[in-house]
């Protein structure tokens, strides 16, 4: 009888440690396409981070954040998202409320000063780089601390940031072009000039620098066209700045003259310059 009772007793057991096995083989397979969604989501999140349209990043990252709102890589998808598509406002909370998530760290509140900068907000924004760590250096952390020091006329600061933003990238054209546009708004019209042509020399297509340079040339009363890399609409373009700035400085004749050849040297019908000559010579 004995051995009656320890027979089933053996069975259950096995149907018990059977059960757990299975229960066990069934967890290590909801672990594994567990990790093939995450996989597959991160690849989702880098993708929609680089598509051309922001705005689809932004729809996805805000649906997937409202269901996770813990996970700070989420929230700042849609930072980053935001900040792709512009929106400036809604950029700038996104990137506030990453820099309170736990995980968030000094590369966060620069691009949350970033997005300050960017909606005019110069003050907050000195205040989020002033609280970075001054040993974290890096290009865009300087160059926002040169710009927020332009904002605020401390020219020696704003200097002093740019050269050493300068010297943390090797594509040094964009911030030597806004350096040089600070040296501009100060009257320093040469260094202005110096920076303009040491930013083309960088970034040969760097239409804004080129149009900076004729503007300091035009200052100093140089209406002849600098010798840099352009297209002939650049160059009908850049005779028109140069035609507005003689207008600004009282020059009438010279900007009459710049307006006719920007005109004669556009390949298209070149209407802001018709109706600049138009309008002086009915003056």
């Amino acid at each position: 009888m004995r051995q009656q009772f320890l027979i089933p007793s053996m069975v259950l057991c096995g149907l018990i440690l059977s059960a757990c096995e299975k229960e066990t083989e069934e967890e290590k397979v909801e672990k594994t396409f567990q990790e093939v969604n995450v996989i597959d989501e991160t690849n989702l999140n880098d993708v929609l981070l680089t598509a051309a349209d922001p705005n689809e990043a932004v729809t996805y990252f805000q649906g997937a954040a409202a269901k996770n709102p813990g996970r700070i890589d989420l929230q700042r998808g849609l930072a980053i998202s935001l900040s792709r598509a512009k929106r400036t406002t809604e950029a700038k909370a996104a990137w506030k409320k990453v820099t309170t998530m736990k995980g968030s760290g000094n590369v966060d509140r620069v691009e949350y000063a970033d997005a300050l900068v960017r909606s005019g907000d110069w003050n907050q924004a000195k205040t989020v780089l002033d609280g970075i760590s001054p040993t974290y250096e890096t290009f865009k952390r300087y160059r926002l601390e040169a710009v927020v020091a332009d904002s605020q006329k401390d020219w020696n600061r704003a200097d002093h940031f740019y050269e050493t933003a300068v010297g943390l990238t090797t594509r040094p054209g964009s911030v030597m072009n806004n350096w040089g546009y600070s040296k501009l708004s100060r009257g320093d019209y040469e260094d202005a000039e110096r920076l303009f042509a040491e930013a083309i020399r960088q970034d040969r297509t760097l239409f804004t620098a080129k149009n900076n340079l004729v503007l300091a040339r035009a200052a100093q009363g140089n209406y002849a066209m600098p010798v840099v890399p352009m297209t002939q609409v650049e160059r009908a373009m850049l005779l028109n700045t140069m035609g507005i700035s003689a207008v600004k400085q009282g020059d009438v004749a010279t900007a009459k003259n710049l307006f006719r050849e920007a005109i004669s040297t556009h390949p298209q019908h070149y209407e802001e310059a018709v109706r600049s000559l138009r309008a002086l010579e009915e003056a």
